[in-house]
């Protein structure tokens, strides 16, 4: 009778194994394809975003003067888009027709935060590809992007008004998280809604 016993329990003992296993691939499976992937959660979203004092990058201008840096200053009282690029980026380069796109928005102040870049390579990034930014902060060292809690480039931070931050975009934008997310958004916090 003793014999029988363990036995008995054997079976139980490799099924609840696989069965957890079962489980959390499940959960894996259901997280890998629901939803944008580009919405990571961050800490930061509905709290005050950190404190910029950004250097303007060096010899960029246009035809109304040297483009400035980024502050928190700049960034107070108005709907503001923070995009953290670099020239060394390939998908920086795919959605930057969107941001230039964007940039003609007047509800929004579109600021780019170049991470980790030469100013020479930055400049002529923009040169070739356009300039959609407002202002252009450099952060050489990643020093700003690691307080915004910055993954990788290109991201894209969505300030409200009163300076939290509403949203955070993980990778490039695309044009279906533009209308279907950003667009609302941008509506819902500017209080207008887009020209038509």
């Amino acid at each position: 009778m003793t014999a029988t016993t363990p036995r008995r329990r054997r079976p139980l003992v490799v099924i609840l194994p696989l069965l957890a296993f079962a489980v959390l691939a499940g959960l894996f499976f259901i997280r890998l394809f629901a939803g944008d992937p580009s919405r990571i959660p961050s800490a930061l979203v509905g709290r005050q975003a950190p404190a910029l004092d950004l250097a303007a990058l060096p010899g960029l201008s246009t035809a109304g003067g040297p483009v400035p840096g980024i502050t928190s200053a700049a960034l107070a009282g108005k709907v503001a888009l923070v995009n953290v690029w670099a020239s060394w980026c390939a998908p920086c380069r795919e959605e930057h027709p969107l941001l230039m796109s964007l940039s003609r928005d007047p509800r929004i102040l579109l600021v780019g935060l170049n991470y980790k870049d030469l100013p020479d390579n930055a400049r002529r990034f923009l040169g070739t590809f356009g300039l959609p930014y407002a202002a252009v902060g450099v952060d050489p060292a990643g020093r700003s992007a690691i307080d915004w809690g910055v993954y990788g480039v290109p991201e894209t931070f969505v300030l409200a008004p009163d300076g939290t931050i509403a949203q955070k975009f993980v990778g490039p934008l695309t044009e279906q998280t533009i209308r279907d997310t950003l667009l609302p958004l941008i509506e819902r916090l500017s209080g207008k809604p887009a020209a038509s």
